[in-house]
């Protein structure tokens, strides 16, 4: 059963029960995949709330759980919450303080005399380290990556534009398997490059131009999250030295991975190629994150990061330089953390690909 996935927290006997609402939380909880649900859990019983057009859904995919409408249990979330606290005999409830609104709250507190209790990351903690399950299915979505990636580069030529290329690689992901709900790919040129999170514009792509593509899927819900910049013809000798430090840092940041590291650590490692160098000052500090049913989770990779590494827990490792109105260089790769190692799930080569 799903409710025992968070049996560990309630050791802790902060609250006799909790209430979720993030949907990765809730899918996590529950497996289930609909929207507009919310999950209340025991160490004994766990409650999936939702709307009548989810209902049979929900008693498909979470048979383990007792579904609620909530439109007929009160005729609102909080509500049905303080009907199942009441039926339950519940006098202690855990919410997700950073998730729940004021007015949310505010409701729950006037519809019940139970103890409410505020708590943040008790399922992402829990979620960092995937089971073998969730690694198969984040695998198969960084394959399909891979697998759109080598597409896409068929389609790189002068002329075509940002939004177009963006659209196509979107399409190849689903033709490849992934989920038909795709989240925001980054697929920007040229000058545009040095932008983090550009978004695809009608710039069309000019002879010499950096193309950065940051992108994913999803597969059953677990994610895939990779990035690799291209040159639209031949690179000039900067774009080769920036690429070739960019590729430095990320595979020096790749031999430190392993059960037992610091995310501080890997900070430390990405930077030495760039240390003494005039471009030390166009990288961002925020080189990684774990990821699973939503792109960016806990762990994070930045400096002085005191996150110890566990085995099985799925992260990118993405250092960059970024130079305004010039452009930008990542390469992005999601690993799994092994003893003595890690396990790179993104098969496409480092190596500078002028198309």
């Amino acid at each position: 059963m799903y409710n025992k996935r968070l049996l560990p927290w309630f050791r802790q006997n902060i609250a006799e029960a909790i209430f979720l609402k993030r949907k990765p939380n809730v899918r996590w909880a529950s497996g289930f995949q609909g929207a507009d649900s919310y999950v209340l859990m025991t160490p004994y019983d766990g409650f999936l709330l939702t709307d009548p057009r989810y209902t049979e859904q929900a008693s498909i995919e979470v048979p383990d759980f007792t579904t609620v409408n909530w439109r007929d249990a009160g005729g609102s979330v909080m509500k049905a919450v303080a009907h199942i606290l009441k039926e339950q005999k519940l006098h202690s409830l855990a919410f997700e303080s950073d998730a729940l609104s004021y007015n949310e709250y505010s409701a729950l507190r006037r519809e019940t005399d139970a103890e409410l209790v505020p708590v943040q990351d008790v399922v992402e903690k829990l979620r960092s380290v995937k089971t073998p399950q969730e690694i198969e299915y984040i695998r198969a979505a960084c394959d399909i990556s891979c697998r759109a990636f080598c597409r896409i580069i068929k389609d790189i030529r002068v002329g075509v534009t940002e939004k177009e290329l963006a659209a196509r690689l979107s399409s190849y992901m689903v033709f490849e398997g992934a989920d038909t709900q795709p989240y925001g790919n980054i697929l920007i040129s040229g000058p545009n490059t040095s932008l983090l999170h550009g978004i695809p514009s009608d710039r069309a792509l000019q002879y010499g131009d950096f193309v950065l593509m940051d992108y994913g899927c999803q597969f059953n819900g677990y994610m895939s999250d990779m990035t690799r910049t291209v040159v639209v013809g031949k690179a000039n000798d900067r774009q080769k030295e920036v690429y070739e430090l960019e590729k430095r840092m990320v595979e020096d940041s790749l031999a430190v991975m392993k059960v037992g590291v610091k995310g501080g650590d890997i900070y430390d490692a990405s930077i030495r190629a760039i240390q003494d160098t005039p471009y030390f000052p166009y990288h961002y500090g925020g080189i990684g994150h774990g990821i699973g049913l939503f792109v960016h989770e806990l762990p994070f990779i930045r400096k002085d990061a005191p996150d110890v590494y566990e085995e099985n827990i799925v992260t990118t490792i993405e250092p960059g330089l970024y130079i305004p109105g010039w452009g930008g260089v990542r390469i992005e790769d999601q690993v799994i953390i092994r003893d003595g190692g890690c396990e790179n799930l993104i098969s496409v080569p480092h190596d500078l690909m002028e198309l």
